[in-house]
């Protein structure tokens, strides 16, 4: 038997797929935060067992699993690797090369670079035998990001060397020792410039493919080096007449009895191909020899990410395929030499972005597909074996449970020297910690909005928690023990999905959905949680009210609790959408909400439709005499601050709409309790470099005709900021991975920043889309309740005393 894998650099990708144009805040968001775990992102299967990398883990180092059969035939985790020096977040297991005996893997160590591990089995333990770091001329050469294994040759790519030229660098061993290192391979060609040679490798033997993905502008070129005494030579530059600029030719390889394969899923529109070359015995020219492609291609199929190959069978994944839930092509060949028959392997629930077939590998009669989106990113690796027919069936998913933090309850931890329990704070103190997994949710699932309700009878404070499949409610009266009472499941039919929003109005709960498909408006009567208990089992599962069905899926709920109007934003896949304007809603009769007009400011919005991110709806009783006692909106909406008079449902009318230098996205925002100035946030300013700072915009409304932006303030971190809410003298605002930012408005024009906490300890305050969504600092108790993406609700208290500095 024949079997040469190609092992791809790190295959930690979380693919995004926006559900629809207007929908979501930022282009290609991930639906994973940062804290994903990524199982299956690299696998390998050797002498029976499966091998499967988990890299992206933040709260935890990275690790590498090892499964094989028992005695009895069934599957079980045999062993559990990290790095020698693991830290949380190093990204062990990023890479994976396998053979017998003996494994290759990395894990950072710094900027773009790594240390590559060499372990080796003795007996049933596999024990580490050599570390391999950066040569000093490959520091921030992301040393590592690739690795091929052939018996005593090793290959680490290095694709950032030489100013992004690319190096592979050679080791070899004898007798059984460590690898030494064997020379650099270099393209002969380098002073074509940046390349990424080395981005992908493969190996076989004393022959070595080599991609450099970016050759020519990013049309690609794949090299073909040979071994011997003397150390490694390049024998051919391969290229493909059918590729144009941007189809980075060579992203993925494989050496195969005797033929050099290189992949590009970008080819065709994104169709993707993969291309075979052959040596001509006679004059040692690699010519082009055939081209496969999907029988079923379409747009996006994204067909040739990866390769493997094994006993006549050419395996090419596509991740693309049925909105990126992902497919395997598995082409047979035939008498003649060529691949006459395919077939197309899926496993049963996957679901749309689970990328299915990014990664996977093949020995005799075992296979391992990895689907490491699946699960919002923790991933799964489904196992394929065959049977005496030749016919490949899975009935078997490997995956691991999230290690997210541990609760903490039972009384408060209060901020003392800039920490509490672990997290960064300064004025405002952990009452308590609830994780996600005790919320209700299942593997996967991660929070988003929140709100609050305090019932008017008992005085009870409840925490209403959006979840990315439903909605949990969670008595807070007690801040330092919370009671995960009730779980409301996401409309039946409809798709989980990252943005849920929550509102009140005359103890009722109004939530909404957005790229979930027919959710609609669910309403939810308050007061049903009053009789509630939570079982051994967990919280209780309840059933809607009340049903809206004249929207589909909505970005936002906006209520204004003086009217009974609710006001439904970014509406989309269905329904009365209203532009992605306000879709107004008559909710007087709490559980009887009925359409009442819609509004749309069409000079604003990405697609000049009036789309609006989120709003506010207020009874105007503010300095402007024109339009007090008028119920007055103000729309965050894309490209611009839109205000509106929706006094008559029937005839709304605009009255202005002000934009403002540097617009990444224009998001939320909130008047003060004077109703003059209104705050302002602008989610991706801070990701695509328009600011060196969080920024929030201070809009004078005196005039609600002519909007004044006072103020730009930078606040302390680089964070992007999401929701923001006032109270009296306070903003309190939830900048994903710096946390909660509580800022002084007594100056109304000149905020600072009084307190913080930090829900997310294990990342460096980059603008990222992970940590705290957003926050509900209404309670009369003075508790504050707030949600981290992927780590849970945090309960906070706000100390009293002079700001932080």
């Amino acid at each position: 038997m024949q079997r040469i894998v190609s092992t791809m650099g790190s295959a930690c990708l979380v693919f995004a797929v926006a559900a629809s144009a207007n929908a979501q805040s930022m282009p290609n968001r991930s639906a994973a935060p940062l804290s994903q775990q990524g199982f299956g992102s690299t696998v390998a299967v050797s002498e029976g067992r499966v091998i499967v990398g988990e890299p992206a883990n933040q709260t935890t180092p990275g690790y590498v699993y090892m499964y094989e059969k028992d005695g009895s035939g069934a599957w079980t985790r045999s062993a559990r690797l990290e790095a020698p020096d693991a830290a949380e977040g190093d990204q062990f297991g990023r890479v994976l090369a396998f053979e017998g005996d003996v494994m290759v893997t990395a894990a950072t160590t710094g900027e773009a670079q790594a240390t590559v591990y060499v372990f080796t089995r003795d007996g049933s333990e596999w024990k580490l035998q050599q570390s391999i770091t950066a040569p000093a001329d490959a520091a921030a050469s992301e040393f590592g990001r690739s690795v091929a294994l052939s018996g005593d040759n090793l290959l680490i790519g290095a694709w950032a060397a030489a100013d992004s030229t690319g190096a592979v660098y050679a080791y070899r061993r004898s007798g059984g020792s460590e690898f030494a290192s064997a020379g650099i391979l270099a393209p002969a060609d380098s002073a074509a410039g940046q390349i990424r040679f080395g981005g992908r490798v493969a190996l076989s033997g004393d022959l070595a493919l080599i991609g450099a993905p970016w050759a020519d502008e990013q049309t690609g070129a794949a090299y073909l080096f040979r071994a011997d005494d003397e150390g490694w030579t390049q024998e051919a530059k391969l290229e493909s007449r059918a590729v144009e600029q941007g189809d980075r030719f060579g992203s993925s390889l494989l050496l195969y009895d005797g033929t050099a394969l290189v992949g590009t899923e970008r080819v065709n529109r994104f169709v993707g191909a993969v291309f075979a070359f052959d040596r001509d015995e006679e004059s040692g020219a690699w010519d082009e020899s055939f081209t496969l492609q999907p029988f079923d291609a379409i747009q996006q199929t994204r067909f040739g990410m990866h390769m493997a190959a094994v006993d006549g069978e050419l395996w090419v994944g596509a991740m693309g395929v049925n909105g990126f839930a992902g497919a395997v092509y598995r082409f047979v060949r035939d008498e003649d030499g060529g691949w006459a028959s395919a077939e197309k392997l899926v496993a049963g629930d996957l679901q749309g972005s689970d990328v299915f077939g990014l990664t996977f590998d093949v020995e005799g009669d075992l296979a391992a597909v990895a689907a490491p989106n699946s699960d919002s990113g923790l991933g799964s690796v489904y196992v394929f074996e065959r049977d005496a027919s030749g016919e490949w069936s899975t009935d078997e998913e490997f995956y691991t449970e999230p290690e997210g933090m541990d609760p903490v309850v039972g009384g408060q931890v209060r901020c003392s020297e800039g920490e509490a329990a672990g997290f960064q704070c300064g004025g405002v103190d952990l009452e308590a910690f609830v994780p996600v997994g005790q919320l209700g949710g299942t593997r996967g699932v991660h929070l988003n909005d929140i709100w609050g309700w305090t019932d008017p009878d008992t005085g009870h404070e409840w925490a209403l928690v959006g979840r990315t499949d439903g909605t949990t409610f969670v008595d807070v009266t007690d801040p330092q023990n919370p009671l995960v009472v009730a779980n409301l499941p996401k409309t039946e039919g409809a798709r989980a999905n990252a943005w849920r929003d929550i509102k009140t109005y005359e103890n009722h709960a109004y939530i909404v959905a957005d790229g979930a498909g027919p959710h609609g408006m669910q309403v939810y009567d308050l007061t049903q949680l009053r009789d509630l208990q939570p079982t051994a089992d967990g919280p209780v599962t309840v059933q809607e009210t009340a049903h809206y069905d004249k929207v589909a899926s909505v970005h936002n709920i906006v209520i204004n609790p003086e009217t009974g109007y609710a006001y439904a934003v970014g509406a989309g896949q269905g329904g009365e959408t209203c532009g992605g304007g306000l879709h107004m809603i008559d909710i007087r009769n709490p559980e009887q909400p009925t359409f009442a007009g819609c509004f749309a400011d069409a000079s604003t919005g990405r697609q000049k439709t009036g789309y609006s991110h989120d709003a506010q709806c207020v009874v105007y009783n503010g300095p402007d005499q024109d339009y007090q006692g008028h119920e007055i909106c103000l729309g965050a909406n894309e490209t611009a601050l839109s205000i509106a008079d929706v006094t008559d449902k029937s005839n709304p009318v605009a009255i202005s709409m002000a934009t403002y230098p540097n617009v990444g996205y224009t998001h939320q925002g909130w008047f003060d309790e004077e109703q003059r100035y209104f705050y302002l946030d602008d989610e991706l300013d801070e990701m695509q470099g328009l600011v060196d700072h969080t920024r929030t915009l201070v809009w004078d409304l005196s005039d609600l005709d002519e909007p004044t932006l006072v103020k730009e303030h930078m606040g302390t971190q680089s964070t992007i900021d999401h929701n923001l809410y006032v109270k009296g003298d306070f903003m309190y605002q939830s900048n994903y991975t710096s946390g909660l930012r509580v800022l002084d408005i007594s100056d109304r024009e000149n905020p600072e920043e009084s307190a913080f906490f930090d829900t997310t300890p294990y990342d460096d305050n980059e603008a990222q889309f992970a940590g705290s969504w957003s926050n509900y600092p209404y309670f009369e108790s003075g508790t504050i309740v707030v949600t981290s993406i992927s780590d849970g609700l945090f309960v906070l208290k706000k100390q009293e005393g002079r700001p932080v500095s």
